[in-house]
């Protein structure tokens, strides 16, 4: 089988198997996609796997299907967005369409609506879960720090479309006002010896 093909058919599957267990929607699938794209074959580095997240929620549509096309294209291309979106979405429509026949037969039992009562706080605590492994890699100074802060408190007001945008803003400002000053932008976190051994490299929002 042609390398590139095997690929796709991996693409596929890794995202045909992740479909079904993704209960919560896109936020549940990070620490599942972080096991099987970064952990497991090495394909994209955590910081991809945020910065992919970011962009799904700037975009209309399932935040799933987002991501998962979203990753596959940055794997394989125009084939490999198609391999994920396909493989993230058939396990899904499959079981939606058998469970939505199923449950005119069962809804009114009390061992069902025990069962969805406990599966939607499991899913309140994957979403925490998949938000503290984010935010490993998210937050990286005391910018960020208040970006999060203020963006909680802001989500109960505004759409997290503008969230994101200020989010955007705030950082391309921040670099600008850094390079002027003549300090060395970092975009992600060092080991505190080599922020010591330079005294001008700093975070995009060190000491702001």
């Amino acid at each position: 089988m042609n390398k590139h093909w095997k690929t796709l058919l991996q693409v596929f599957w890794t995202f045909f198997k992740i479909g079904p267990v993704t209960f919560g929607g896109g936020f549940a699938m990070i620490p599942l996609i972080e096991k099987e794209i970064v952990d497991k074959r090495k394909w994209l580095q955590k910081d991809d796997v945020s910065d992919v997240f970011a962009l799904a929620q700037s975009v209309p549509g399932a935040i799933a299907i987002n991501s998962a096309t979203f990753i596959g294209h940055r794997i394989a291309g125009v084939k490999g967005a198609i391999a994920a979106m396909l493989g993230i979405s058939l396990p899904t429509f499959l079981i939606v369409l058998s469970l939505g026949i199923t449950y005119l037969f069962i809804q009114d039992s009390p061992k069902i609506e025990a069962a969805f009562v406990s599966i939607r706080a499991s899913i309140v605590a994957i979403i925490i879960y998949a938000a503290i492994k984010v935010g490993k890699s998210a937050i990286i100074d005391k910018s960020t720090l208040g970006i999060l802060v203020i963006g909680t408190a802001a989500l109960f007001f505004i759409h997290p479309l503008f969230m994101i945008l200020f989010g955007g803003v705030h950082g391309s400002i921040l670099i600008v006002i850094k390079k002027k000053l003549g300090y060395k932008i970092a975009y992600e976190k060092s080991n505190k010896k080599d922020s010591n051994e330079d005294g001008n490299d700093f975070f995009m929002g060190a000491g702001i």
